[in-house]
């Protein structure tokens, strides 16, 4: 439950570093071509995620609510959240796209910990 809540509240958890199949998404119009529509999920926490292109969030987690807003700020995902109650700051993220299968979020502008969705 722990490492749900970190997850969540960073939009990502510690991973390891995977072979670099990923490539960076610097524009917003990249970045809608590649979420919009879509659900963006980590299956082990049940997570589910929708970004939608008026800078809503919307999605669930273990069976709670997540609710927020994104911007585009700069080539990095801004975003703050709610998870049933519990606020998660804002902080702007490197987006990195393995095709259109996976997609990585890396907090801090790409300086700290990742988690990788699957899009679906």
């Amino acid at each position: 439950m722990l490492r749900a809540v970190s997850v969540i509240l960073m939009l990502a958890s510690p991973v390891a570093a995977w072979a670099n199949d990923y490539e960076p998404v610097k524009d917003k119009g990249d970045f809608l071509s590649l979420v919009q529509d879509r659900e963006l999920r980590i299956g082990i926490y049940n997570l589910s995620l929708n970004l939608f292109p008026d800078g809503r969030i919307e999605g669930s987690a273990l069976g709670w609510d997540i609710t927020g807003s994104w911007q585009w700020q700069d080539g990095f995902f801004c975003r703050e959240m709610d998870w049933s109650g519990m606020a998660i700051d804002f902080n702007c993220q490197l987006v990195e796209a393995a095709g259109n299968e996976r997609v990585r979020f890396t907090v801090d502008k790409g300086q700290g910990d990742s988690a990788t969705f699957r899009l679906r």
